[in-house]
């Protein structure tokens, strides 16, 4: 069935519970619902989700657990987040072909069934607006900080050239932000030139420049502070290739970060 929609989404703690939402960042919520009714339409098999709340030092680690479940209280905003239960289905098999496809190219891949796993924030924040009913399987990824951008693009092209080999319609998220250079005050925006920045991100990723974004990559993410060093948006970027046209759905600050939401259809 091949990968059927690519996303980009954004995870800020606030937006955990809808009925704590400010209104500032409402365009997340109201963007978050616009993926779920795409996800919905397409009623796919699984979704493979990378966090940059899921940091790892040395390897790009794969959750292969045949069932995610779990309370989590997230450690950086336990105010926020907090016995929060999560039960979801994993995809054991497909999970390792990720791994194998990884290893072939000479990613670090390494996949892992631990039970006593918590997931982070970035992993549930979006699924719980995107699958809210828990009855998708669900594949997370880590991201890598010994990985460089190039790596973590070489990572998202074996990704998705398992799941268009796959006989499983497949979603791949990137649940991270843009710019990220983080301030006190949920209100605040990125500063003038984080924001012109991340527009500039934006535009080149909705005429359909990906091989611009890639190339600004480097700078936008030293400059602006791009979440997780920019490794999820190189490996979202290795995903897409030139297969799928954006559609941009919104963006709204967090604590001085830019975070946008988008959908990837096949052309």
């Amino acid at each position: 069935m091949s990968l059927s929609l690519g996303v980009l989404a954004a995870h800020v703690p606030s937006i955990c519970h809808e009925t704590d939402v400010p209104d500032f960042q409402q365009p997340l919520v109201k963007a978050l619902y616009q993926v779920k009714a795409e996800i919905d339409q397409l009623q796919p098999d699984v979704i493979v989700l990378m966090s940059c709340h899921f940091p790892a030092t040395f390897h790009h680690y794969v959750n292969s657990a045949p069932v995610h479940k779990g309370l989590l209280t997230a450690v950086e905003c336990p105010d926020l987040i907090a016995d929060v239960a999560y039960n979801y289905p994993g995809d054991a098999e497909l999970a390792n072909q990720l791994v194998q496809a990884g290893k072939n190219a000479g990613v670090p891949a390494i996949a892992f069934n631990e039970p006593t796993y918590m997931w982070d924030y970035g992993t549930l924040v979006p699924l719980r607006y995107l699958v809210p009913q828990a009855n998708i399987q669900i594949i997370d990824l880590s991201v890598c900080w010994a990985s460089s951008l190039e790596e973590s693009y070489l990572w998202g092209q074996q990704i998705a050239k398992v799941l268009q080999e796959s006989d499983k319609r497949a979603v791949f998220v990137s649940s991270g932000a843009l710019s990220h250079n983080l301030v006190r005050g949920r209100h605040n925006m990125p500063t003038l030139s984080e924001q012109a920045m991340d527009n500039q991100f934006i535009d080149y990723i909705v005429s359909g420049e990906y091989g611009l974004a890639r190339q600004m990559l480097t700078q936008y993410a030293r400059i602006a502070g791009v979440e997780s060093g920019g490794r999820h948006l190189a490996s979202l970027l290795g995903v897409l290739g030139d297969q799928f046209k954006a559609t941009y759905l919104g963006y709204a600050q967090s604590s001085g970060s830019g975070n946008a939401v988008f959908t990837f259809r096949p052309k």
